[in-house]
């Protein structure tokens, strides 16, 4: 299938977002097939747009991948783009004329293509890694004492997952209180251009620190030997999977991966949904599926109560969307997409209850399941990790001030745990400045503003629903 006939899976009426950066259309290749873009658009969402859902086949069994985590993170999604192997189609911008080819396997390198063709050797105050929340509040907190920034990150726009929140935030002014996500993004975003001490390199990626204090950074077609004196790892996190036959079908998709298609580039992502997970993920992407005029047909949850705050349940309960508590997928199915999903109830033990089974007819099955910190580049810097279920995974061990085992090495947002965008912007501050304070010394503005963050940030996790979190960081904050 290269795309289904007169399908144009695009929004155009949306209660919050009006879709106004869409740019003129561009017109580029899939399989030797014409396709319609729009400049702003990755070009898996101007495939998916286009009805256009597989992208790649199974080495061994031929079977179909699409749209997962459409944030780079997972593999689904690789093609061949003008002769260049692996590329992240998600993360890759439409441009004008291009061919994209479908991959199998393990694609042969081929000869002629060549790799990067120079490199730069830079030296900078800080380097941060990542373009979210956590790193842009970095930057910028950074910014304010006359140290040299680079912030690099993989995607071809800055905001991280902000860009696809359409929510209203909770809390101050100084913390974006009453903003939307998308909005934080933007405003984040203008204000790095206005900082002429930070160097923004985007579709990079950093692939490791090496002896003598040197990160090794890659793009397209050049390479970065980057010596900076702190670095700040601010890599996010990547969408957990759940097993269950056909896990693997077109239209099993992770929540954010639903979230990006809808909220970041108006389109989508299916027409019947049942979610998994009530946490606030699940609940949150539930209510923005049904403003994006999806129907929502239920909520699986297998804990018997609903994980997520009161408040972003009582939206989707207004609109009468079941919530099966105690409930789990037992397998979708379908040919070459999901066509149905069967839920089964469990018992106190997890295990499923037989003839409990429920049949639901569905092309979209999102997974709200849970993240997992992205602690590849801290791993293989060195950092000591320990796993803290509670917190996500592995995660590094730190300071109080969020420095790592690695001296000069500090992280911030969900790589260093699982919490929300909130507590992100602020720990990506205290990284910033606890950065600043080791190349300069305890300038007392700095400790003075620290230690105001670091208290605050107590006082914000003292609400019960992050326990979990409070107990958690507590086997991971060293001396």
């Amino acid at each position: 299938m290269i795309a289904v006939p007169g399908v144009d899976r695009r929004i155009y009426q949306h209660p919050i977002l009006d879709f106004k950066w869409r740019g003129r259309k561009i017109k580029f290749y899939f399989e030797g097939k014409e396709v319609i873009g729009y400049e702003g658009e990755s070009i898996a969402a101007a495939l998916y747009a286009n009805g256009i859902e597989i992208w790649s086949l199974s080495k061994k069994y031929n079977r179909p991948r699409g749209p997962f985590c459409m944030i780079g993170k997972c593999s689904s999604c690789f093609c061949t783009v003008d002769g260049r192997p692996n590329v992240r189609i998600c993360i890759e911008p439409v441009k004008e004329g291009i061919h994209v080819q479908r991959q199998k396997g393990l694609p042969d390198i081929p000869t002629t293509w060549k790799t990067a063709e120079e490199e730069e050797i830079l030296e900078t105050d800080i380097l941060i890694i990542g373009g979210g929340p956590a790193g842009l509040s970095a930057a910028l907190k950074a910014s304010e004492y006359d140290v040299n920034i680079i912030l690099v990150d993989e995607h071809f726009k800055l905001g991280g997952q902000l860009k696809k929140q359409t929510h209203k935030f909770f809390g101050s002014k100084e913390l974006f209180g009453g903003l939307r996500g998308f909005q934080i993004a933007e405003k984040l975003t203008e204000e790095i251009k206005k900082r002429k001490n930070i160097r923004v390199l985007t579709q990079t990626t950093a692939y490791g620190l090496f002896r003598g204090n040197w990160v090794g950074l890659a793009s397209y077609n050049k390479l970065y030997r980057v010596k900076a004196k702190c670095i700040i790892v601010a890599t996010g996190a990547h969408e957990n999977y759940l097993a269950f036959p056909g896990n693997d079908l077109i239209g099993v998709m992770g929540a954010g991966g639903a979230q990006t298609l809808m909220n970041e580039y108006g389109i989508l992502p299916g027409k019947n949904v049942v979610v998994v997970g009530s946490g606030n993920v699940g609940l949150i992407v539930s209510y923005q599926l049904l403003q994006a005029g999806a129907n929502v047909k239920c909520i699986v949850e297998i804990l018997p109560h609903i994980g997520g705050w009161f408040v972003h349940a009582a939206k989707v309960r207004r609109y009468g969307i079941p919530i099966y508590v105690k409930h789990t997928v037992k397998e979708a199915i379908g040919k070459e997409r999901v066509e149905k999903v069967i839920i089964t109830q469990v018992d106190e033990k997890f295990q499923p209850i037989p003839g409990t089974e429920k049949e639901i007819e569905c092309d979209l099955l999102l997974l709200a399941v849970g993240l997992t910190p992205d602690i590849r580049f801290l791993a293989q810097a060195g950092c000591k990790m320990k796993w803290n279920s509670a917190l996500g995974g592995f995660v590094a061990l730190r300071t109080r001030y969020l420095e790592t085992t690695v001296p000069g090495v500090f992280v911030a947002g969900d790589a260093s745990k699982i919490e929300e965008a909130t507590t992100a912007m602020i720990e990506g501050q205290i990284a910033a400045l606890s950065a600043v304070i080791k190349i300069k010394g305890p300038i007392e503005k700095a400790v003075k503003e620290r230690e105001e963050l670091l208290k605050f940030l107590e006082e914000y996790r003292k609400s019960p629903v992050l326990r979990r979190t409070r107990e958690g960081l507590k086997e991971v904050v060293i001396e």
